[in-house]
């Protein structure tokens, strides 16, 4: 680094590097970012206006986004009249610096708060009612799992694992219309219902692959199952790898199932983009409205965009 050298009358030397020895101005950062999201930045404004009522936005700036679990935060730096915050989204909640100096350490606070919030206010999704009593099968066996001592426990383990599996069909069953000339499988038939059911589920040509994957986990779940159940040596570890693959099991044919919602999403009318968000502006209408804007190209069906 080039050191400054002031002359005689305070002017620097032509040949240096010149470095401000001053902050600039909070309100006069904004012309300095190349990229910026207005509609974005507008909605932070509003957050803090409405949490920190006696302070003035002064300059917003997106820092950085992560992803957990498939879903994003974003972390926003705010500069107010009045103090530094860090705004964390997904839930949204500020953090004065005073005390959380650190993003990164805000940041893991962050989640681990919006996880625990979720957990206390969690109410049942009614699209995923009709598996609450695989559910709650599943935490029975994880109970007895706890608990298990001897082989005969861990068996007993592999014929609720069975028995919950069967439940998995009966619910997904229950959930779709098969066609009239599908000759529906015998009761207990497991194997023979998931492949009927997965033939449904993942029609055409683009899901062959994952229909073979499921008709083959589906085989390989239920033949490990049977073989826990009468396996006179059955051990914890054996045990906990079958609950963990009918785990798994259900866990896909439930995405199967919502994959519609799970799928949904509008594509920007310009660029053809998913990356399609909404906003509020207080302004419009009477109440205010919400608006929807494309991160990628900038399209926006506000009616006054800026």
């Amino acid at each position: 680094m080039v050191a400054l050298r002031m002359a005689e009358d305070d002017s620097p030397e032509s040949d240096d590097c010149i470095v401000h020895d001053h902050p600039v101005p909070p309100e006069e950062m904004w012309r300095y970012s190349p990229d910026r999201d207005p509609h974005d930045e507008q909605g932070i404004i509003d957050y803090m206006n409405a949490q920190a009522r006696d302070e003035r936005v002064l300059y917003v700036e997106r820092v950085k986004s992560e992803y957990v679990s498939g879903s994003e935060y974003e972390m926003w730096d705010v500069t107010t009249d009045k103090g530094s915050w860090w705004v964390l989204t997904n839930l949204t909640n500020l953090y004065s610096k005073q005390y959380f100096p650190s993003l990164d350490y805000t940041f893991s606070f962050h989640v681990g708060l919006m996880a625990r919030l979720r957990t206390r206010d969690a109410r049942p999704d009614p699209e995923l009612e009709p598996f609450l009593e695989v559910s709650r099968r599943e935490d029975q066996i994880m109970g007895r799992w706890e608990e298990a001592v001897e082989p005969e426990d861990f068996q007993a383990i592999g014929m609720l694992l069975r028995e919950n599996l069967l439940s998995l069909v009966r619910v997904v069953r229950a959930q779709v219309e098969l066609a009239a000339d599908v000759v529906p499988p015998k009761v207990g038939d497991f194997n023979g219902w998931c492949a009927v059911l997965v033939d449904h589920l993942c029609p055409g040509r683009e899901n062959k692959e994952l229909r073979s994957f499921m008709k083959s986990l589906s085989e390989k779940t239920w033949q490990l199952v049977c073989w826990l159940t009468h396996d006179r040596n059955a051990t914890r570890r054996n045990s906990l790898m079958a609950g963990e693959t009918c785990s798994l099991l259900i866990g896909h044919f439930t995405q199967l199932l919502l994959g519609d919602r799970m799928d949904a999403h509008e594509q920007c009318p310009r660029c053809r983009s998913n990356h399609v968000r909404t906003h509020y502006d207080r302004e419009l209408g009477r109440d205010g409205a919400d608006y929807k804007t494309c991160g990628k190209c900038g399209w926006t069906d506000h009616p006054s965009p800026t």
